[in-house]
């Protein structure tokens, strides 16, 4: 994001708009930035787990697919409200949900955030740990080093980061897929087996879940192309770089698993790198690894940072924030982040499947009211002046908003399934887990209904809002 009046590479703005003199970036930059973040060990990872929580290869490749879609549709639809904006994604949701009350949700993202940079950081290190020759806990180290300098030089360096992954990362899956290919023929590995509810729709929610929580950030690297730049092509860049790239890893991971025989299971880097190889292929390999997860572990440590900035913005007319701020605050979260990391590094896999699955009853409903309220009420006619009054358009706390996100989160719990809590319905429903279908209609539709009403009512709306 650097400031184009401004020769520094180093980014100087955070959550204010950015204005039109100072837009850049072009279409394909999205798509390679999505691409590259997604061609990613943690990705390979969540495919993998389709096969060992009991799924088979044809149907899970097919529930993995139907998740991508969906789950793209909804964080793509997010990124194209990045240009017409020019600001982070949370700090719009202030429309929606208050100047104040949207801090609710933009605090649960900060913690996503953590989840996903730790996870990141553990499967990193296990690389950086076997090139180097250091433990697994100095391997974290180094990588959460680099992801400080990336996320704090910011913007510019973020996209270039993901342009190169993507070569990276195409280059490293091709020779992947041909290696597992060499194991055992693909056409064998998808020999189908009997279907099952419980197993493709464990997949689907997989996927859905990996791209949906995208969704509170994907418009922080969209909002600073030009102000024209077509909806349309933002929306169908960004979607189809995530979709393409989780599928792509994905895929790597559902055949590995399946050729596994359960030697995954602890062992996902090691063992993804020993079907390349071994010497100088392994090292490439283990460094093709930790540049991918270098990217995508960026993007996490960088959103972190515009939620805090939101945070502390609530009720400030204007809020800049210094380049040692910026530093200090990144530092912050990146160390609790790899603490996080160090502290549950050899209980990942089961932690890691649990923790996916059940981010999606906090953000599946926050999608829903952002979406609607954008794309059928308030579609490029936000006033951003507003967004940090609270005694202004969009008021301190907005009643509609966040009574509905609250309802959102309420009726998945009954069929929730994961390591940390089961629903009644789950064992009902066979085992399958559809709470965020659940979560993204019902609240879709009791927020449009809701907003109808208030559009021909003004004044129900305004005292909703107080």
């Amino acid at each position: 994001m650097s400031n184009q009046s401004n020769n520094t590479y180093i980014e100087t703005r955070s959550i204010e708009p950015v204005p039109d003199n100072e837009r850049h970036g072009s279409i394909f930059s999205q798509f390679t930035l999505w691409l590259g973040a997604n061609l990613q060990i943690t990705a390979i990872v969540t495919g993998a787990l389709t096969i060992v929580f009991g799924g088979d290869v044809f149907w899970s490749l097919a529930g993995l697919a139907l998740g991508q879609v969906a789950g793209g549709i909804v964080m793509a639809l997010h990124a194209a409200q990045g240009p017409k904006l020019g600001i982070p994604q949370m700090i719009s949701s202030r429309v929606q949900f208050g100047v104040y009350g949207a801090c609710l949700p933009i605090l649960l993202v900060c913690l996503m955030y953590l989840g996903f940079i730790a996870t990141g950081v553990v499967l990193s290190g296990q690389a950086i740990s076997a090139v180097f020759h250091t433990s697994e806990t100095g391997g974290i180290l180094i990588f959460a080093v680099a992801t400080l300098v990336i996320a704090y030089v910011g913007y510019r360096l973020i996209h270039l980061l993901g342009k190169l992954a993507s070569i990276v990362g195409i280059v490293a899956f091709i020779y992947l897929f041909w290696r597992i290919s060499a194991f055992q023929p693909v056409g064998e590995l998808l020999t189908v087996r009997a279907f099952s509810w419980s197993t493709f729709l464990t997949a689907t929610g997989l996927s859905a879940s990996w791209q949906i929580t995208f969704g509170p950030y994907v418009a922080d690297y969209s909002r600073y192309l030009p102000r024209n730049t077509s909806s349309r092509k933002v929306f169908f860049a960004v979607g189809s770089g995530a979709v393409i790239g989780a599928q792509i890893a994905m895929t790597v991971g559902v055949l590995a698993a399946a050729i596994s025989q359960g030697k995954l299971v602890g062992h996902e880097v090691d063992y993804i790198v020993g079907l390349g190889g071994t010497g100088a292929i392994a090292t490439l390999l283990y460094l093709s690894i930790a540049f991918g997860k270098l990217t995508i572990n960026t993007l996490n440590a960088y959103g972190s940072l515009m939620c805090l900035a939101t945070v502390y913005s609530c009720g400030k007319r204007q809020v800049r924030i210094s380049q040692r701020v910026r530093l200090v605050v990144l530092a912050l979260i990146i160390a609790l982040a790899t603490a996080i990391a160090i502290i549950g590094q050899h209980s990942f896999l089961a932690a890691f499947k649990s923790f996916l699955l059940f981010l999606l009853t906090f953000f599946t409903p926050w999608s829903a009211v952002n979406l609607v309220d954008y794309y059928f009420f308030n579609h490029q006619e936000i006033d951003l002046a507003a967004l940090n009054d609270p005694n202004g358009k969009y008021k301190a706390w907005n009643a509609t908003g966040i009574g509905v996100y609250i309802l959102g989160v309420a009726v998945q719990t009954p069929f929730i399934d994961s390591g940390f809590y089961s629903g009644p319905f789950v064992k009902m429903l066979g085992g399958i887990d559809i709470s965020w279908i659940i979560g993204l209609v019902l609240p879709a539709a009791v927020y449009y209904i809701l907003r109808k009403v208030q559009s021909a009512n003004p004044a129900a709306g305004t005292a909703a809002t107080r």
